[in-house]
């Protein structure tokens, strides 16, 4: 599971700017001014690192989540 890149859009308050975060870097990936610019951006590198997406409210808590590879965890049903 170490290869996973799981991808966090998060708010830079200092920058006034959407982020988007690789697991465990603290430098942006890529920076957007809309939220939705930076989601369509994180979405595609989840997708191509078969990675979870996090997406965070402009307050920090996460807002909701994506998965993009084999989910360990299914939902059952």
């Amino acid at each position: 599971m170490a290869n996973k890149k799981n991808i966090h859009t998060v708010f830079n308050s200092e920058r006034q700017r959407w982020e988007n975060k690789q697991e465990g870097n603290p430098t942006p990936v890529s920076t957007h001014r809309t939220k939705a610019n930076a989601e369509q951006k994180g979405r595609s590198l989840a997708k191509a690192g078969e990675g979870e997406h996090l997406i965070h409210k402009k307050d920090g808590p996460i807002q909701r989540r994506n998965s993009y590879g084999a989910d360990p965890f299914p939902p059952r049903g």
